[in-house]
């Protein structure tokens, strides 16, 4: 029985530890076959890390690492070409000088592998020379891979004058690619954020960008068919609709997937929890959406064009765009204007990131996270019991529990999207089934939240921004509960005051 590769980084380790893998090494064959500049963006813990390995060990002539893939028999094992490998996921540079000083380091380390010494004292000169002494020095021209190439920059994402130094200097290194097409096998850079070509790859426009397009939209990340097929003898008692529904439905234009850290650390421990999304923690991402006053619930079907999904720089970072690279959204439709023109509808990939990344948000709002589990256990408790007056309590608690410096600090507050986005969230946060903004035949409804055989269908009004209407008439009016018959309907209209901050007027009553 093979193993899983929980923690294993490189494509030597699975293969000699006998550990499963999904070959993908016949998109590998397609991209070397038909270009030789590419760039991959992926959300972090993606496989971009091994995949990056797999096409260093393939350039190498390894051949023995290969049996039974595809590679084995499609590909030239009698070139060997010298590989310049350089990592920046392995450290924090907080300054161009640190940045210098650790290409400076990979440089030599690679040169030094190679029994070179390099002369120039500049690291873009030096970048120059192993490429040139490396080609010299063997038959085959030089293979240069990046991973993490932006990882510099993140790192320092909020504090614009050393991300913007930063970006300079990674944008005058990889502009010495461009001039040594004549030494240059295969360039590949991946990375988490798709910087606009203008702030990073000015020098660089032979770099194809792969990152949606769907012939290699499943080059990271296992398919069903992959996961089924491949780890097929770990998924005997795994009830599969449901794994599906916590990691799967990542989507590049291709078949959705999932993404391996998660899978495998379920496979290991049989327990659904948010491993990949604990790996890091969003707090730039989250105080983003409070300055962009977004409203929550509509990042389950947000629009946004191409120049949104695919314009990433530091002094204009828009929430649509790094909520989609870093993983939090994923494309869900493509859809055809006019004049080849496209906009894409993004949503949440699947429950982990949903149930985390809303809990998340109401983390901001309240930094006693003892209290807030407490609430979420008593409205798992209404639900259970029905008792929806109880309802109104546990959310007014919640709204007065908000300190009034928190309101003085913050415009977050200010927007009426603010208390449904906090009531929604406290919802999914909880992992209940949550389907925001839904079109029925009479309109669209604010939030429905599906529960056991109940339905709880919700409309919010804010008093000064709207007219005396209630919201739990506007429900019955528009017969938003229409949608939902065969189930037991619970319907509930929820109105706030933006001065006194809380809820002023709180409706249900059984369908």
């Amino acid at each position: 029985m093979k193993k899983l590769p929980i923690g294993i980084q490189t494509f030597s380790n699975i293969i000699e530890n006998n550990y499963c893998y999904v070959d993908k090494t016949p998109l590998i064959a397609k991209l070397v076959n038909q270009g030789e500049y590419y760039f991959l963006s992926r959300p972090r813990r993606f496989g971009k890390s091994l995949l990056i390995d797999t096409i260093a060990q393939a350039f190498q002539g390894r051949k023995e690492l290969f049996q039974g893939l595809y590679l084995e028999n499609n590909w030239d094992w009698d070139k060997k070409h010298p590989v310049i490998h350089i990592d920046l996921a392995e450290s924090v540079m907080k300054s161009p000088d640190r940045l210098d000083q650790r290409l400076h380091r990979i440089l030599a380390m690679r040169a030094e592998q190679a029994g070179l010494t390099l002369t120039c004292s500049h690291v873009d000169d030096c970048f120059e020379e192993l490429i040139h002494k490396l080609h010299a020095q063997g038959k085959h021209r030089v293979v240069v891979l990046v991973d993490e190439y932006d990882k510099p920059i993140l790192d320092n994402i909020t504090d614009t004058k050393t991300a913007m130094a930063l970006r300079d200097g990674l944008r005058s290194f990889y502009s010495v690619l461009k001039a040594q097409g004549a030494h240059l096998r295969f360039v590949m850079l991946t990375g988490v954020s798709k910087f606009s070509k203008a702030s990073l790859f000015s020098g660089l426009n032979n770099l194809q960008d792969i990152s949606l397009d769907k012939r290699y939209g499943t080059l990271c990340g296992y398919t069903q068919e992959e996961l089924e097929s491949v780890f097929s003898e770990f998924l005997t008692d795994v009830d599969l609709n449901q794994l599906k529904s916590w990691y799967n439905g990542y989507s590049f234009l291709s078949a959705p997937v999932y993404n391996p850290f998660d899978i495998l650390l379920y496979l290991d421990s049989g327990l659904y929890k948010p491993y990949w999304f604990e790996t890091g923690t969003p707090s730039f991402l989250i105080r983003l959406l409070a300055e962009k006053k977004m409203f929550i619930p509509s990042l389950e079907n947000l629009v946004a064009g191409e120049e949104l999904l695919g314009s990433f720089d530091i002094d204009f970072i828009e929430p649509e765009t790094l909520l989609f690279q870093t993983g939090y959204l994923t494309i869900k439709k493509k859809e055809i204007l006019f004049d080849h023109e496209y906009i894409y509808h993004l949503g949440f990939p699947n429950h982990e990131v949903k149930k985390s990344l809303t809990g998340s948000i109401l983390h901001l709002l309240i930094n006693d996270i003892r209290s807030l589990k407490i609430r979420q256990t008593t409205l798992f408790n209404i639900l259970k019991s029905g008792s929806l007056d109880e309802l109104k309590n546990l959310f007014h608690s919640f709204f007065a529990s908000i300190p009034y410096d928190w309101y003085r600090k913050n415009d977050m507050a200010g927007y009426e999207g603010y208390y449904c986005s906090v009531v929604y969230c406290y919802f999914t946060a909880l992992g209940l089934d949550v389907r925001a903004e839904e079109t029925t035949n009479h309109g669209q409804l604010d939030m429905a939240v599906l529960f056991n055989e109940n339905v709880y269908i919700f409309e919010f009004k804010v008093n000064e921004l709207t007219h005396p209407s209630r919201a739990l008439a506007q429900i019955k009016e528009k017969k938003y509960h229409e949608k939902y018959t065969g189930r037991e309907i619970y319907l509930i209209g929820i109105e706030f005051s933006k001065q006194d901050r809380n809820i002023t007027r709180f409706e249900w009553e059984k369908v």
